[in-house]
């Protein structure tokens, strides 16, 4: 490829996202996702800098305080920050649904790009263990990879990953499928182009896209599932600061401090709503079928 062409494709491809963006921006419910996704982003990337607190600093003399100009949002039972810890949970979060999603993808991708496009015996055979993996109830199967290995980050990781990967796989077995009689598939074929090369070059590229989304809509149950595990003490050790584990505290101390519970909750609402209306406008922008595509 000429270093014309190389510039006019990403000429193209910039133009592809910056339309993308605009429509986005004028649609108001992809605005509000894309306003809410931004703001989870950049509040993880500088947590250590919008944290007023150490997350972690004990001030029993102050335990339990209400919301003040001190702390916005009051005190733990142990006199942290109520808003600090928030803060640095969504560095949590976010570690969590990045790595974990982005490991499931990857794995899900590369064996649905090879049940797609392989013979019919490895087909079976992938799409055996990916039903093998979905048989399982996802709580029940995080509850038994805890007992056995211990509660930790990254055991919730590993949990978030089995359990994903056959959706991905699922969907880029699918779109393989419906490619690998396109013509410039068979042109590569002709050419003598090798089965990787393949995958890589002209299959998974031009599949990436529903995955992707998919991918982001998938972000709030992620996270809803690490904050339920740390609710339950089986996700995220104490001290580190998980907006499970603060919702646990709200809980245990309701009674006399409800606005730990309720300032936990609000960050896992708005991360629902943020990637559910930025998923669902990137589907209505992007699939060729809805004729508000590209």
């Amino acid at each position: 490829m000429s270093l014309e062409s190389s510039g006019q494709v990403e000429t193209l491809r910039t133009s592809s996202i910056t339309n993308v963006i605009s429509k986005l921006i004028h649609d108001p419910m992809g605005a509000v996702g894309l306003l809410i996704v931004v703001s989870f982003l950049l509040v993880a990337i500088f947590a250590g800098v919008l944290a007023p607190y150490d997350p972690n600093k004990i001030d029993i003399l102050n335990k339990l305080q209400g919301p003040s100009l001190q702390h916005l949002v009051g005190t733990d039972q142990l006199g942290r920050d109520t808003l600090s810890r928030l803060i640095h949970g969504t560095q949590i979060a976010l570690l969590v649904a990045v790595v974990s999603i982005g490991l499931a993808v990857l794995m899900g991708s590369i064996l649905g790009a090879i049940a797609g496009y392989g013979p019919a015996w490895l087909d079976f055979l992938i799409m055996l263990i990916f039903d093998t993996m979905r048989s399982y109830p996802v709580i029940m199967f995080a509850l038994a990879v805890v007992v056995l290995f211990g509660p930790s980050l990254t055991t919730i990781m590993v949990i978030i990953m089995a359990t994903s990967f056959p959706t991905y796989g699922r969907l880029m077995r699918t779109q393989t499928q419906t490619l690998r009689k396109s013509e410039y598939i068979l042109s590569a074929q002709a050419l003598g182009i090798g089965t990787p090369r393949i995958l890589l070059k002209h299959v998974m590229p031009n599949t990436i896209g529903p995955i992707l989304i998919v991918a982001s809509m998938d972000v709030p149950f992620v996270i809803a599932l690490e904050a339920g595990l740390s609710f339950l003490g089986l996700g995220v050790r104490p001290p580190t600061p998980s907006w499970g584990s603060i919702l646990n505290d709200g809980y245990t101390y309701i009674r006399n401090s409800s606005w730990i519970l309720f300032s936990a909750g609000a960050p896992l609402i708005l991360v629902t709503i943020g990637f559910t209306f930025l998923g669902e406008q990137l589907r209505d922008i992007l699939d060729p079928k809805i004729g508000r595509g590209l």
